[in-house]
């Protein structure tokens, strides 16, 4: 699930972070890398699980206006379709989902006002007004309807985003990502799996996780290698113009063209200047790209990089 675009922005902010001290700890920065993106994997969980907290809290909302002391029809029969939603069932019994709730517990229980708010939208959006006059209680209508909401209502709630980033520092830049995910593993769910339904692992392969550590590994291993390298080419630029941000990218761009010989030079020169578009200053992306093609014109030529 933790892709590579997010493994490469989790190295750039934790060697960002090296840059600004005196010493590298490497096993620190080693923990620290797996660390976030283990809190990453626990978004994900947490985003599932809001589905479930929703539902439970339209059933509260639903015993509530029973209990009224005038109670209107509607009051006394309310529609209960979403508290029988056939695919909600199944992820609150999924086995992978019970397991990491109990060890690593996180719940939505201080944020009844924000489950409220969404609750609220959600019954007065047209997505929910065509589901409820649907008689029909279908699997695949139910899981399409959460898969809407999610998209269209929860997504672009913006309370969301404040409540995860005062939740935790590491979700300010996961969220999206992380969303695109929980999306897609609405649309794996099958009802025959029940409970067994497969949820999507921490990493595809072993291979995701030691790209991560390895890329950070040889960026600090021979960093004063890469950044004499950049210096050559940054000569012409006052020192004090170019971003600590963007030499880190460069940095660590160099590393992976140079370690990794079945990425593509093309893949990560898009990758690294896609994150100075979105972590540094406006300019940088052009920068980095020029320099960056300069250095790999230089390492093709003295044979430093083998591609397959």
């Amino acid at each position: 699930m933790i892709n590579r675009v997010l493994i490469r922005i989790r190295v750039v902010q934790i060697l960002f972070s090296c840059s600004q001290g005196e010493t590298t700890d490497l096993r620190k920065a080693e923990n620290e890398l797996l660390f976030s993106l283990q809190k990453s994997y626990d978004l994900y969980f947490y985003l599932l699980s809001l589905l479930v907290e929703l539902t439970d809290t339209y059933a509260q909302k639903v015993d509530a206006r029973k209990a009224k002391l005038l109670p209107s029809e509607e009051d006394i029969r309310p529609n209960i379709k979403l508290l029988n939603n056939k695919f909600i069932s199944q992820l609150r019994r999924n086995k992978q989902l019970e397991k990491y709730l109990s060890e690593r517990p996180f719940s939505w229980y201080d944020h009844e006002a924000f489950l409220k708010k969404v609750l609220d939208n959600i019954l007065n959006s047209d997505v929910y007004k065509d589901y409820a006059a649907n008689d029909l209680q279908d699997y695949n209508d139910d899981r399409e309807f959460w898969r809407k909401i999610f998209k269209h209502i929860i997504c672009t709630e913006e309370d969301l985003y404040t409540i995860l980033e005062d939740e935790s520092l590491y979700w300010n830049d996961d969220i999206e990502i992380i969303e695109s995910f929980v999306l897609k593993t609405i649309k794996r769910f099958e009802e025959e799996k029940g409970a067994e339904q497969d949820l999507l692992p921490m990493f595809k392969d072993d291979t995701d996780r030691e790209f991560a550590v390895k890329l950070l590994r040889e960026s600090l291993f021979d960093g004063k290698e890469y950044r004499q390298l950049i210096d050559k080419y940054t000569q012409n630029w006052e020192s004090e113009r170019i971003a600590l941000m963007d030499m880190v990218i460069m940095q660590i761009a160099i590393a992976e063209i140079v370690t990794f010989p079945s990425i593509p030079i093309s893949v990560t020169l898009n990758e690294y200047i896609d994150i100075a578009k979105s972590y540094s200053t406006a300019k940088s992306a052009s920068f980095i790209n020029g320099i960056l093609d300069a250095i790999v014109k230089e390492l093709k030529e003295e044979k430093k990089i083998i591609k397959k």
